[in-house]
């Protein structure tokens, strides 16, 4: 994939009518530029992660927090406590280490190429908030899990599944409304011909939509998005204001922030023209409603679930295996904690990475399955336009390597959605 971002200097002729030759170098230079990055942090990633291993890492981080954990008055028996003191410094070593490179992502690669808008402060703010509300998430999830699985008995791997089941149903409800607020500014759509045109679209297949949304992403990217969540009849979609032509910050002359970051703001301020118009708005939401009508959000999470009862009962077959704690340098406790992160990280990778695949390959299906509906829906024509200017807006490079594609892209290449929507345009 590379070597197709080095070598495709030149605008395609099948890409001719799409995009331009200044836009399509953009787009080269950007993918090179975070193809770059990839290789090299996933190379620090993996060399750490083999020190860790090799020199005993994860035993040493447990003793350390078994006698964190003593000098707070808790004994070896207390394995609960000393699993959450481990959790706490292992999360705490990995944002420390990871620092440096979200770093120079976001102020290097993502600032040189026009998309980055956080200001350092924002950026640290956002960073200690983030792993705050992780604490306080993960923690006392885990403690109830590793509860769970003490007092279970010889069926503890369904209790566990059960739990981590309603834990995952509810993060889903409440993450829109309660944690995400909490990073990035929600507003409702304002009253107007957008507001209407979406409601009667969605009665019209009868989505139950409660609520839409506009979130200020513009504040820390200018990359676009827009999702739905929500169960039974309370769905709510939500925008990025990058997304409508209309209301991004990036359109206008100058930007009024907040907590002091107005003169930031404006200086990052861009002047080009971003976003999608609202008859595209409009097919980019008949696309992700496709999903939520011919049941891919269910589909998945299904899956997902199946996935999840596989590797519990697997967990429960491996866990008594004194062998594989040896392996990692705990030949006298087998901690659960421990035994979690050696068979679900370790044991279960290659499984992970097939099913990974596997995957992807329903996704891209999935992609298809809802351009599909967006132009059952008779919006192929603004469907068309706005994936080419979605693509504009983030860069995307139009041409992969085929193998590279199949394994990584959980979306078809552009060219391919393209081609499938091209007919029904014409018509």
């Amino acid at each position: 994939q590379r070597r197709v971002y080095r070598t495709t200097t030149h605008v395609p002729r099948e890409l001719g009518q799409i995009m331009d030759s200044e836009t399509f170098e953009k787009s080269r230079l950007y993918q090179l530029d975070k193809s770059t990055f990839s290789f090299w942090s996933g190379l620090y990633s993996e060399v750490e992660g083999t020190m860790i291993l090799l020199y005993g890492g994860i035993p040493f981080l447990w003793n350390l927090s078994g006698q964190i954990s003593g000098r707070a008055g808790f004994g070896p028996e207390y394995e609960i406590i000393q699993s959450l003191v481990f959790l706490l410094l292992a999360t705490l070593f990995s944002a420390v280490t990871g620092l440096p490179w979200s770093l120079y992502n976001t102020f290097v690669i993502e600032e040189k190429h026009g998309f980055n808008q956080q200001t350092l402060g924002f950026f640290f703010k956002d960073a200690i908030k983030k792993f705050i509300v992780t604490q306080c998430i993960l923690l006392p999830v885990t403690s109830l899990l590793l509860y769970i699985i003490k007092i279970g008995g010889d069926y503890f791997f369904i209790y566990a599944w059960l739990f981590t089941l309603v834990v995952s149903l509810v993060l889903v409800t409440i993450y829109a409304d309660y944690i995400a607020p909490l990073f990035d500014k929600f507003i409702p759509l304002p009253e107007g011909e957008l507001k209407q045109q979406i409601e009667t679209m969605a009665k019209s297949i009868d989505f139950p939509l409660t609520k839409v949304y506009v979130v200020e992403g513009s504040k820390r990217s200018s990359h676009s998005n827009a999702y739905f969540y929500g169960f039974f009849k309370n769905k709510r979609i939500v925008l990025f204001d990058t997304l409508l032509e209309d209301y991004s910050a990036l359109n206008k002359e100058s930007a009024e922030g907040e907590d002091g970051e107005n003169e930031e703001t404006k200086s990052k301020t861009k002047s080009k023209k971003q976003g999608c118009k609202n008859e595209e708005v409009l097919a980019v939401l008949g696309h992700e409603l496709g999903h939520w009508k011919l049941g891919h959000t269910v589909k998945n999470i299904i899956i997902s679930q199946m996935n999840s009862f596989l590797c519990f009962f697997l967990f429960a077959v491996l866990i008594g295996r004194k062998e594989l704690f040896a392996a990692f340098g705990f030949y006298d406790t087998q901690p659960t904690l421990i035994g979690l992160m050696i068979i679900f990280q370790f044991i279960f990778s290659p499984y992970n990475e097939v099913l990974s695949f596997c995957l992807t390959v329903l996704s891209r299906r999935f992609e298809f399955q809802a351009d599909a509906f967006a132009k059952e829906l008779g919006k192929a024509k603004d469907l068309y336009s706005a994936l080419i200017k979605l693509n504009k807006d983030n860069l995307g490079f139009p041409v992969s390597d085929w193998i590279f594609s199949m394994w990584h892209y959980s979306h078809p290449p552009l060219l391919e959605r393209l081609q499938a929507l091209k007919d029904a345009k014409q018509e």
